[in-house]
Order: C-alpha cells, then sequence, then structure tokens
C-alpha cells in the first residue's frame, strides 16, 4: 500500500477516504489511534490514506479534483513515486 493523502485530521482523512470508496477505490485510514494518543491537541502528519499500488494514480487524480474544489486546507498530497 501507498499513501495517496495526507490530511491535516482524522477527519479530513476520512472524508477523503470516503471519496476514494465511493468512486471504487479501496483504501485504509492510518493513524487514527496515534492522533488520539495526543489529547486535544491535534496531530500532525499522523492521519494518512492509503492505497494499494495499483490504484494510486486514480487516488491521486480524484484527490487533484477535490482539493482543486477547494475542500481541503493545509492538508497535502504526497509524491511518492515507486
Amino acid at each position: 500500500m501507498q499513501i495517496a493523502y495526507r490530511a491535516r485530521d482524522i477527519t479530513e482523512a476520512y472524508i477523503v477516504a470516503g471519496l476514494l470508496n465511493a468512486n471504487g477505490i479501496e483504501t485504509h485510514v492510518g493513524g487514527f489511534y496515534l492522533q488520539g494518543a495526543m489529547g486535544e491537541i491535534g496531530a500532525a502528519d499522523f492521519s494518512n490514506v492509503h492505497v494499494e499500488d495499483e490504484d494510486l494514480y486514480p487516488a491521486r487524480q480524484l484527490v487533484a479534483e477535490y482539493e482543486a474544489k477547494g475542500h481541503a486546507g493545509s492538508a497535502q498530497e504526497v509524491n511518492n513515486d515507486r
């Protein structure tokens, strides 16, 4: 699996995962328990949306459309070419 999206928080990660799932791309959201360990302070860089290797390109296209519509805040798409 590869990281398709790094969200600013766990909520954003689940929104993007839902978008990808609705378009037929299976996802795994990582960092759920790590963020909770930080308490009320928002943890950064722990909320990642993972997809299978073969789904990385279409997932990034959907994320780019999502960001272009102004839905993403300070979240970043990962450029993790392998």
